[in-house]
């Protein structure tokens, strides 16, 4: 059901930062393949378990998010979610800002359950 399967994918979008917020890399990590890579906007890229690691550490430091939009595509086994929000963090050490992040996020079924393969981060 597609509708359904946006819907999740929505919610995903939305658990992913709140895990990330609260550095729960536990249940954040069980959102992301194995394959997962996170490329940032500056084009340093993270594979799943250093993107974890720096959640954890404060390396990546998240305080809120607010939606601005998010749309969902789904295909049979694939999706993309492109979701812009407003996003306090604290990246690299960088001082404490809002950013306007957009994250294109890759996503694949994997034993009926939805997991992130990549996300693309940028400004908008």
């Amino acid at each position: 059901m597609v509708s359904s399967d946006a819907q999740i994918i929505h919610a995903m979008y939305h658990s992913m930062y709140r895990f990330m917020i609260e550095r729960d890399v536990k249940r954040l990590g069980v959102l992301l393949d194995d394959s997962f890579v996170l490329v940032h906007m500056t084009g340093r890229r993270q594979d799943k378990q250093e993107f974890l690691r720096c959640v954890a550490d404060g390396t990546l430091a998240y305080f809120d998010e607010v939606e601005e939009s998010c749309s969902v595509h789904v295909g049979s086994d694939t999706a993309t979610c492109v979701g812009r929000s407003l996003v306090e963090a604290s990246p690299f050490g960088a001082r404490r800002s809002t950013w306007r992040l957009e994250q294109e996020i890759g996503l694949v079924r994997r034993g009926g359950d939805w997991l992130m393969t990549r996300s693309t981060a940028s400004m908008y």
